[in-house]
């Protein structure tokens, strides 16, 4: 399995003052960065974006802090440690107003401990995050508004070692030295489409697979439009997405119009080795109310299809070539074959979380997104596996979304995340 290894995210941009001595003095009792912009300039506060509400929640490893903006803007991030031990992210915002409360308590047992919101100076709004233990910003995007969804900024943070926050805190507080003599913008510190702070020493192949094709058209819309063409276009798009991260192959099980058999496509993961495998669809429903997004995983029961698909179509010694010594016992491998089909399961449903958890700021999700099924393309026994549900063709407003540019990008952006965080955190 491929080697994956935690990097610093780089700090883009901040902004120091005019006042190459106000900026020394900003850097060294504030400890943040701040905007490199005249402030007698600085003629209409509703110019800039308004923080409309916040919310935080994580766990003891890793946590999440999601602001809703009236418009999409830039933001900057450091990490401090307080004489008094308090151990801080700071966030900048470039915005104007804050119309939620000055402090947030997070659910859940979070590596947060308080979320602490402050003007602090005109246009730019200061969110401080005090931690319960070491951490560090794992990712950081802000997302466009889109439909009845406002803009919003996405903070991840995860824990870390006290050497490593420390050498961020220095190096943030160094940066900002740097820039301090400069009129430099605050720039906006997304990372790339589906880019987390991991180097890759192997780059893992991904298999895209557009359901249907050909004389298979799947479901259709009211409109025309087929579940053939949509899953293919997104499936572009999502290649294209991941691709550029640089951290993955991707290959598609069908690049045109033409029709595989759901063994077909299976085989072709499973002859490339490839590393996930994700099957992308947008069925239809009987009730048009029923909407959203939604990723399935095989169901921990649906064994006999695939022990009737090894028994006919498969050499279980092949299956397990490379895992097993020669020779082995018939019920052995059979042994083997269980165990590994297991541990697939496992990592399956960790990469539909990670998608999941990247998608739930973005669009709209079914109520229990992650859903078991007995899918045939779900059932490599050595290739972890997963089916996104984009939508259904039966509901007005996921065909709207479905077939509209906007709603493809974000989307395909979100999926991109979920899939390098899933191999930043299971894959190494």
């Amino acid at each position: 399995m491929q080697n994956y290894y935690h990097k610093r995210i780089a700090i883009l941009a901040f902004l120091p003052l005019t006042a190459l001595v106000f900026s020394f003095f900003a850097v060294f009792l504030l400890q943040m960065p701040v905007f490199a912009q005249d402030i007698a300039q600085q003629t209409a506060d509703n110019s800039l974006a308004s923080i409309i509400g916040a919310r935080a929640s994580g766990t003891a490893e890793r946590a999440r802090l999601v602001l809703d903006l009236s418009k999409s803007t830039k933001f900057a991030f450091v990490s401090i440690e307080k004489e008094n031990s308090k151990i801080l992210i700071a966030v900048d915002v470039k915005a104007s107003n804050i119309d939620i409360p000055d402090t947030i308590l997070p659910s859940g047992s979070s590596i947060i401990k308080t979320v602490l919101v402050e003007k602090a100076e005109v246009g730019r709004i200061r969110i401080w995050l005090e931690l319960t233990n070491f951490a560090q910003v794992q990712q950081a995007y802000v997302l466009d508004p889109f439909d009845d969804q406002p803009a919003r900024l996405v903070v991840d943070i995860v824990k870390t070692s006290e050497e490593t926050f420390k050498k961020n805190a220095a190096s943030d507080i160094a940066f900002s030295i740097s820039q301090s003599a400069s009129q430099t913008s605050l720039g906006d510190n997304s990372n790339a489409p589906g880019e987390l702070n991991v180097e890759v020493a192997t780059k893992a192949l991904i298999v895209i697979d557009p359901g249907h094709g050909g004389i298979d058209t799947g479901a259709s819309a009211s409109n025309g439009a087929k579940e053939k063409d949509i899953v293919l276009e997104f499936a572009k798009e999502l290649q294209k997405t991941l691709v550029a991260s640089g951290a993955f192959e991707v290959a598609l099980t069908r690049s045109d119009d033409s029709f595989l058999r759901l063994g077909e496509r299976v085989a072709l993961a499973r002859m490339n080795k490839a590393d996930l495998f994700i099957s992308l669809h947008a069925d239809s429903f009987s009730q048009a109310s029923v909407g959203g997004t939604s990723i399935y995983t095989r169901d921990e029961e649906a064994t006999s299809e695939l022990d009737k698909i090894l028994a006919e179509n498969e050499n279980m010694s092949d299956i397990i070539a490379g895992f097993a010594p020669p020779n082995i016992d018939a019920h052995a491998v059979s042994v083997l074959v269980d165990l590994m089909r297991r541990e697939v399961r496992v990592k399956s449903f960790h990469a539909a979380s990670a998608i999941v958890d990247q998608l739930k700021p973005s669009i709209k999700l079914r109520q229990f997104p992650i859903r078991g099924a007995d899918f045939l393309v779900l059932q490599s026994p050595e290739i972890p596996s997963i089916l996104i549900e984009l939508g259904f063709l039966s509901n007005s407003q996921d065909v709207k979304n479905l077939t509209t540019k906007e709603w493809r990008t974000r989307v395909s952006q979100a999926i991109a995340r979920g899939v390098a965080s899933y191999f930043d955190n299971n894959a190494k």
